[in-house]
């Protein structure tokens, strides 16, 4: 391939490679293949934060032997006939995202845990000599257990490369003005179709000693007020991050006071994770009165476990058996255009 310079000193013809990188997902929905995945899942130490050795006794002699099974189960409701959402939402996005880059830019979507690997994404980057390398975890907000496992993962991979290119790592969206938008558009669409009485914004949940750990000042992190705004003492905040998610969104559907809030979900263990937690927050819902509820998942992009069975099914049965009427979760962003859009515009200010 002949290389020209021009004017502004930028080589043509040399390609950025774009890795596109969500969470994972168990190759099948059998036992086996699910307890392969929990197994590389929990035995990250970013995702499951305890020293070594109790990790790997809790995974593998506890965790995975005995869960792997009941999820099996839930991951057979959520199986269709081209597999994980997870995983064929984000092969839709790879395929959409190349189009709309074009030709000098290569898109490639991979797994933070299973496949597609982040090692064969990145090794075909390698060879292929690409200039420029563009990392875009598919978490809206920022957490080390995710968007920095996947940055740890990627300097493991690329610290044994003899040469390497210039890498950009995207940090964070959840308050870019795509994301907003598709999650409004959405919503408009059932609060045409039915009055809701209450709007949930339900996130996945961390362990507060997460929070506490990223909080720089040692002082900050009081899981109250704190995350009342967004500043440079809490910018990489989870929490606050997410609760600046649901002001937007709230300012976005011109939402009343008292008729929202924000919650966590997916809670695992003994230890404090952040609150509220979202099953509480149902009752509390249930008791006060409220017979139907607008459930918002904005921690995804794509419908998986978390999202279509534990928002979508349990907690519409929970709130169902509490006295509620109807409860409707809004879709993620999964395959859609502005999806693409949003990304296009993170890769190409990259």
């Amino acid at each position: 391939m002949a290389i020209s310079q021009d004017k502004t000193n930028t080589y043509k013809g040399l390609k950025t490679g774009v890795l596109i990188i969500n969470l994972g997902t168990p190759d099948s929905p059998e036992t086996p293949d699910v307890r392969k995945y929990l197994r590389e899942f929990l035995m990250d130490g970013r995702v499951l934060d305890i020293p070594f050795l109790s990790r790997w006794i809790l995974v593998n002699l506890i965790i995975a032997p005995f869960r792997a099974p009941k999820s099996a189960k839930i991951y057979k409701e959520l199986w269709e006939e081209r597999g994980s959402p997870l995983k064929f939402y984000g092969e839709d996005v790879e395929k959409m995202l190349q189009n709309s880059l074009g030709e000098d830019y290569e898109v490639k979507l991979a797994m933070r845990y299973q496949s597609p690997s982040m090692d064969s994404a990145l090794e075909e980057f390698k060879n292929a000599g690409y200039q420029k390398i563009i990392v875009v975890p598919f978490f809206p907000q920022y957490a080390s257990a995710s968007t920095g496992s996947v940055y740890e993962k990627t300097m493991d991979i690329v610290k044994k490369w003899q040469v390497i290119p210039e890498i950009k790592f995207i940090n964070n969206y959840y308050n870019h003005p795509k994301f907003i938008e598709h999650f409004a558009a959405a919503a408009r669409k059932y609060m045409a179709e039915h009055n809701f009485d209450y709007f949930l914004f339900s996130y996945h949940g961390l362990p507060e000693r997460q929070m506490t750990k990223g909080d720089c000042t040692g002082k900050t992190c009081q899981f109250g007020s704190c995350c009342d705004t967004i500043h440079s003492m809490n910018q990489y905040c989870y929490r606050a991050q997410c609760f600046e998610t649901t002001r937007l969104l709230v300012r976005e559907l011109g939402l009343k006071e008292g008729t929202y809030s924000t919650s966590f979900q997916s809670r695992l263990g003994r230890d404090p994770w952040i609150k509220p937690y979202t099953d509480v927050v149902i009752e509390e819902l249930a008791a006060q009165g409220k017979k139907s509820v607008l459930a918002f998942s904005p921690a995804f992009v794509a419908d998986c476990l978390e999202t279509t069975i534990e928002v979508g099914v349990e907690y519409k049965e929970l709130f169902e058996s509490k006295g509620g009427k109807h409860w409707q979760l809004v879709e993620s962003l999964n395959n859609s255009p502005i999806w693409v859009e949003l990304l296009e515009d993170l890769v190409r200010k990259a």
